[in-house]
Parts: C-alpha cells; structure tokens; sequence
C-alpha cells in the first residue's frame, strides 16, 4: 500500500486485513481511542451520537504504523471543536463540501496544510511534479525524512497524519494541458503556487472558461492575488498586468524574457528592499530568488483567510492585497495591515 488506508473493523474482509497487520511484529499500533472517546464526551454541548459510531484503524506504510481514531463524525467533532465559535458549525459544515485544487507544493504545502487544518474543504488536489530537495527544507514543513519524495505526496502524507478521512487526491506530474481540465474539474477554487509562468497563465485561462476563482500568494512583502472568474467571466488575467498574454505567447521566450514578465507581476517598485537588492544577484552571487520559512508561513494564513471568507459567501473582490508583517513590525505602530490594489 502507498498511501494510507482507514479500515472499518465492522466490515468482515477489513477486519482480517487488520488483524494480518497486527500479526506482523514490524509495525508499530497506536491506540488512544479510550482517551479520545472521554474528550468527545466532555465537549460542550455534548456530542449527540458520541460513543456510537465504530472507531477505525488507520495505516501509514510509510511509518509502517496502524493507528486507531474516532470514527469521521466523533473525529472530526472532536478535531475541530476549538473552531468555535471563530468557525459557527453551520459554517464547518458547509466549508467542509468545497473542493479545492493546490498547484505548487512549496508555499502550497503551507496553504494545504493550513487548509485542512481548519477543515476547511471536503477535498484537496495537490500538484507537483518535483521532488523535495534539501534546499527546500528552509521553507516546506517537511523533513529529511521526506528528501526525494515528491512534494505533493510529502503534502499529503503530512495532511494524512493529520485528518485520515479528508480526501486528498495527488497529481505527482503536476498539470498540464491534456491533464488539467480533469484537475480542474468540479473543484470550487484554485490555488496556484507553482514557479513558472507557462503554467501560471494555463491555470488561469482554463480557470476563467470554467468560470473557477483562483488566488495565489506571493513571500515578498506579502501579496495576496483574488482573481473572481467565477463573478467575473471576463476579467483579464492577472488584473490585466500581462494584457491577454497566453502560453502560446511565452512558449519560445528565453528564461530572462520569462524572468522580465515575472518582474511585471511582481511590480519592482513595491518589492521589499532586499528583494530588490537580490534581484540582480539571482544567477551570480545566489541560485534564485530568496524566500523565507515566515513568509510562506504567512502566505499559509493569508490563503486560508480568503477560502474562508469565499466559503462562507462573505465579500471576496478581486485585486491584490499586501500584508507586509517586516514593515508593521519595524514601525511600531498599529496600522491597518492590508489594502486592496486593482
């Protein structure tokens, strides 16, 4: 098994597939369910059906561990009961039917992670086609354990250890233009956080036809894209930085023609200051454009703060924000952290 599996123990062909894994004295069993059980019991107001439903055992081949938990009303319940009343139940409930599609798993995975954190969505779809590097490690919540993995299936496992009922499906080859309509299809929003510009705009264009909301956040300076093509089927791309530029128009460009559109995007007059400063040492004195733990971290909240917001039908416009955390921090004062652009 690849990935991991939930048994129902109530189910007899489950049953002996559990019972042959606790026979084998090399994997590892986790069973706190007793503990659980007593914490569901004591939440306010008491869960109606708590104690009924069976719980499951869980098995990571990865760690090569058998885990027992809460069956998915208790665990999820349980899980997410400090939510209140930030997240009103009626609000989990509905947050927890979107469908949502992550392409880049490095500040993804941050974005991801913090998603199913807050149960946020019913369903995830990470794509990536690379796998984790060392030099990843300053900014991607994974560890060495991880290296050579593919980034999307380091996201989902790590997801996986966190809520094994939420359904996250892995694009391991990333996407594509013969393979994204079915990436795509049926989700509720996009996330893109993927490195190059070809697949950016094919995000975007296939977005905007199936009339899908993508948001992208981008470490320096903490900017936050909305693009609603789901209220405004004829928006241009971009907030119509790049005029109606497709992948046809950048298919033949050289890397530094790519890296001058990048820049457009980015807007270099409200870049933070060592980013400008390094912008001209990317390919002499550095490998590429710097980018911090922190910063992606932020970039995590600042993702979910708009699927939640978007989940729960609240104003979402489109246009560009900026959280700038090193600007509030180094000013010691209490300015309102963000303003809307485009």
């Amino acid at each position: 098994m690849a990935e991991h599996t939930v048994f129902d123990p109530s189910r007899h062909d489950q049953d002996s597939i559990v019972r042959g894994l606790f026979d084998d004295p090399t994997i590892d069993v986790l069973d706190t369910t007793a503990d659980q059980l007593l914490s569901l019991r004591q939440l306010l107001p008491t869960a109606a059906d708590a104690g009924e439903e069976p719980p499951r055992w869980v098995y990571y081949p990865w760690h090569r561990t058998l885990v027992r938990v809460l069956g998915p009303r208790g665990f999820d319940r349980l899980r997410l009961d400090r939510n209140r009343n930030k997240i009103a139940i009626e609000e989990q409930a509905r947050l927890r039917g979107l469908r949502i599609g992550i392409v880049g798993l490095s500040v993804g995975h941050a974005v991801a992670h913090t998603l199913a954190l807050e149960g946020l969505c019913g369903e995830l779809r990470l794509a990536d086609f690379d796998e984790l590097d060392l030099s990843n490690l300053n900014r991607v919540p994974a560890s060495v354990l991880d290296l050579g993995v593919n980034k999307a299936v380091v996201a989902a496992r790590r997801i996986a250890e966190l809520d094994p009922y939420l359904n996250v499906q892995v694009f391991a080859d990333g996407v594509r233009a013969d393979t994204l309509d079915s990436f795509l299809d049926g989700l509720d929003l996009v996330v893109e956080e993927c490195d190059s510009i070809d697949t950016k705009l094919l995000v975007r264009h296939h977005a905007r036809a199936r009339g899908i909301p993508v948001v992208m956040e981008t470490s320096d300076g903490g900017v936050l894209d909305v693009e609603r093509f789901d209220l405004e089927p004829d928006r241009p791309v971009f907030h119509g930085l790049l005029g109606e530029l497709d992948t046809a128009d950048v298919a033949g460009m050289s890397i530094e023609q790519k890296s001058t559109i990048a820049a457009t995007l980015l807007d270099p007059s409200k870049l933070t200051a060592r980013m400008t400063a390094s912008l001209p040492e990317i390919g002499r004195t550095i490998s590429t454009w710097p980018q911090l733990g922190g910063d992606v971290a932020l970039g995590g909240a600042a993702v979910t703060a708009a699927v939640r917001t978007f989940g729960r039908g609240e104003p979402l416009p489109s246009g560009r924000r900026r959280i700038d955390l090193d600007g509030l921090v180094s000013t010691g004062l209490d300015p309102v952290a963000g303003h809307a652009e485009g």
